[in-house]
């Protein structure tokens, strides 16, 4: 099935909007824009499996970044972070103002050792949606974006026992019906 980047970014902002039956502000006593917030935050002095994110080819310094880990499936890649909660599967969330300056890095924990997928957004100017003409979008193995949402697999990442290093290059809207990375200057 083609789904069209118009779909894509509405699965990515929308996400916890999609679950139609449960509140749009509140589930399991907190925000949904929350979710998955306690379980993804890495602490200092905690050890075991993490994914560390350094974030590359961001359009500018301002807004927010917020990092997404889901079990590395079709059915659950960029759904509904309700609808995934409700069914006791995994998802974990971090979201942090992108720095002024230096590198970007964020620091996102795992269940455990195994492959997961991961998105990032670029949400320039810090409201909470996904803007398809101004905010941009990265995910682990660095897919090349086309008008389809890219597959679970696209976006795989491998958490070890430990602290795992990945790079993820944001991609924008380039035309009328593309993304892509920014062009060096």
């Amino acid at each position: 099935m083609r789904v069209s980047i118009a779909m894509l970014a509405a699965a990515i902002a929308a996400g916890p909007a999609l679950a139609k039956d449960v509140p749009p502000e509140v589930e399991f006593g907190m925000p949904s824009r929350d979710l998955g917030k306690a379980e993804g935050r890495c602490r200092p002095g905690e050890t075991g499996p993490a994914l560390m994110v350094t974030v590359t080819g961001l359009k500018d310094r301002g807004g927010l970044l917020r990092l997404e880990l889901y079990p590395d499936n079709e059915d659950d890649f960029l759904a509904s972070d309700k609808v995934l909660k409700r069914a006791g599967k995994m998802f974990h969330r971090v979201e942090q103002p992108v720095p002024p300056s230096g590198p970007v890095e964020l620091c996102i924990r795992t269940p455990g050792p195994g492959n997961y997928s991961l998105s990032v957004l670029h949400d320039r100017d810090a409201n909470r949606k996904f803007g398809l003409s101004t905010d941009g979008v990265g995910f682990g193995s660095n897919p090349k974006l086309s008008l389809s949402k890219p597959k679970a697999a696209m976006a795989r990442v491998v958490s070890t026992g430990g602290v795992s290093e990945i790079s993820v290059r944001m991609n924008y809207r380039r035309g009328l019906f593309s993304f892509g990375p920014l062009k060096k200057r």
